[in-house]
């Protein structure tokens, strides 16, 4: 089949590519900076591009049609995964497009163990052979291990027998065993290398990847990376990706080898970044959705997408390195924590790892917010968890100038109760292109407060500001004027932005009330929240609660722990003890399937609203509403149970 030639400004990256060949799947190719939230299905419309000369391109189609406004199409306008290229062609990635640099939190709680890691180096000092000693140098190994630290039964790596005799003369018998789990010999080293023993722990996430270089005898992180997902072009939600894979194995080993990539990239900056080498890199730990956690192990994950959402295998699971193609060393393991549900995995584990809710004597709450928000409640007697369809939104997806956390995106948004005036704060202080999770939260709360919008969420089309218009039909506020921002148009929020939000945090807190209901509590009982992940971290507690994301807990109770799932994944990695109450939480935590209760529905359309229905449940926002003038004359309907 023909070639043709396709250029990507402002990066200039060029490719020559089949005819016939979607913009989408060259991006893919030459890893180009483009936004593709539904991968590639053509339903979210992020993935917008400007092509001036379209006489080498297909046709307009009616996805397109649908999904960009007139007055873009005229400027040339398209969408990457609709469009086919048959000859040279030039395509511009608009700053909107663009993820940019994308701000990823991996610190998380420090939580401290005692290093006990499963990797263990042992300095060996054996006599050499002689004609009344011939026993053979495996055995010499083994009896030295044996008599010098009690080390019996053990096995040896195929892969260290054939360099052994010469490593074992070269070194006139004075050598390091490396054992793993105190059956397996994995490596042996010449001289004294106790002191060189390191381990990689990783947390996959949807969006981000999270890489840690540690010190495996003294429990230290030495280095820290982060990477976007590369399988954020086959999707950016989970059911994508799920989807992708389950056409067939080929597909299935495009995502798999996508994350291990960026794995190993991470892997290879903190090694350059520490003067470690792969071959003194012994052991992985990985946490991560019960979806990543699939792709990553190259299980196949099409039945998660299917009720009753089975995954393949529950408890954690070790693997050979070389296997999965984690390129440590040779004989390195990799260990994967075990999850709990087909949408509660390794990470909400390492959640509660980290964050010691099964040591404490009250109920502890933990939120770790995103696509699939996951929810774990408990204390040292019960736990209980539940997984909520939560959606993108606050992600970006489905919000008209929604993004992630990259440069120029408004993180937070306050606007004055009297003037209607909006002021704001983008990342790395650059003019504005978007609007990310954080601020996603802050406006709807901060549109209540000043009036601006009622409890249900509905604009007051009453009012007199120029931010509020309607808009090709559909009524929207003004964020940030053009002439602020970096792609020349104005930041709105719609109101179908609206209900995309409310939808999101009404599944979170329709969550936690059945959990409560589930465990026979009530908000007064709770000790703690705590919200996990890069989104908490960021958010406003504040706004979380006016807009009805979690119950009326008093703020002093709600603190933000960054990325426990990453601590979590260090604790497992230095300490065997960790790994095995890793084994007891996913045992212990009962899952909670939401649309089995026969409330759900009651619960999520009362949480709808702002903050919710039930207003008597929320005394001191509603005593905020009232002193703003913004209490509602009537209450909206209560959906009863």
């Amino acid at each position: 089949m023909a070639q043709v030639e396709i250029t990507f400004q402002p990066e200039g990256k060029r490719a020559k590519v089949e005819s016939g060949c979607t913009i989408l799947e060259a991006v893919k190719l030459l890893g180009v900076d483009l936004t593709i939230v539904c991968g590639g299905e053509g339903r979210c419309g992020k993935c917008k591009v400007i092509i001036e000369d379209q006489n080498c391109i297909s046709s307009l189609s009616d996805i397109e049609r649908k999904l960009l406004p007139g007055h873009l199409i005229s400027a040339g306008y398209r969408l990457a995964c609709f469009t086919g290229v048959y000859g040279p062609t030039t395509v511009r990635i608009p700053e909107e497009s663009r993820t940019g640099k994308q701000r990823l939190q991996v610190e998380g709680i420090d939580t401290r163990v005692v290093p006990d890691p499963t990797v263990r180096k042992f300095f060996l000092k054996m006599t050499a052979p002689t004609m009344d000693d011939i026993r053979s140098d495996i055995d010499r190994l083994l009896e030295a291990l044996a008599s010098g630290f009690g080390l019996k039964a053990i096995r040896v790596s195929y892969n260290v027998i054939p360099f052994l005799p010469s490593l074992l003369r070269e070194n006139n018998w004075k050598v390091t065993a490396v054992v793993w789990n105190g059956e397996k010999v994995i490596a042996v080293e010449g001289g004294d290398t106790v002191d060189r023993n390191f381990g990689y722990a990783i947390d996959i996430g949807t969006t981000k990847l999270a890489g840690y270089l540690l010190d495996l005898r003294k429990g230290k992180v030495m280095a820290v990376e982060s990477l976007m997902n590369p399988q954020i072009p086959f999707g950016e939600d989970v059911i994508t990706r799920i989807t992708h894979a389950g056409k067939g194995k080929k597909e299935q080993g495009e995502l798999q080898e996508a994350v291990v990539g960026g794995l190993n990239k991470m892997l290879e900056r903190l090694l350059d970044k520490t003067g470690v080498k792969p071959e003194e890199v012994y052991e992985t730990v990985a946490v991560g959705n019960t979806a990543m956690h699939h792709l990553f192990l190259n299980l196949c994950p099409k039945f998660l997408g299917l009720s009753p959402y089975p995954p393949v295998i529950k408890k954690g699971i070790n693997v050979k390195a070389r296997e999965l193609g984690i390129k440590i060393n040779q004989n390195g393991n990799v260990y994967v924590l075990p999850i709990i549900a087909g949408f509660v995995g390794a990470d909400s584990v390492a959640d509660v790892l980290a964050t010691e809710i099964y040591k404490n004597d009250e109920p502890t709450l933990t939120i770790d917010v995103g696509t699939n928000t996951e929810i774990i409640m408990g204390n040292k007697e019960w736990m209980i968890g539940c997984s909520c369809a939560s959606g993108p939104a606050f992600e970006g997806a489905h919000i008209k100038h929604g993004m992630r956390a990259a440069t120029g995106a408004i993180e937070r948004v306050r606007i004055d109760p009297v003037t209607q005036e909006v002021t704001y704060k983008t990342i790395d202080n650059a003019k504005p292109c978007g609007i990310c999770g954080s601020a996603i939260v802050d406006v709807p709360g901060e549109l209540l407060k000043a009036g601006i919008i009622d409890v249900r969420g509905i604009f007051n089309q009453a009012l007199s500001t120029p931010r509020l218009r309607k808009s090709e039909g559909i009524w929207e506020f003004v964020i940030a004027w053009k002439d602020e921002t970096a792609m020349g148009k104005d930041v709105v929020v719609t109101q179908k932005d609206l209900g995309e939000i409310q939808l999101a945090k009404a599944a979170i807190y329709t969550g936690v009330a059945i959990l409560m209901k589930e465990a026979k509590i009530t908000e007064a009982d709770i000790e703690k929240v705590l919200i996990a992940g890069a989104f908490g971290f960021y958010i406003d507690p504040d706004s979380a609660r006016i807009i009805g994301m979690y119950p009326e807990i008093p703020l002093s109770k709600v603190k933000a722990v960054g990325n426990s799932a990453g601590t979590g994944a260090r604790m497992a990695l230095v300490s065997r003890k960790a790994r095995q109450t890793c084994n007891q939480i996913s045992r212990d935590v009962k899952y909670v399937e939401l649309a089995n209760d026969p409330v759900f529905q009651s619960i999520y359309m009362n949480a709808y609203f702002l903050p919710n229905a039930e207003l008597n449940k929320w005394p001191e926002t509603c005593g905020l509403l009232k002193r703003l003038g913004r209490y509602p004359e009537t209450l909206p309907p209560i959906i009863q149970s």
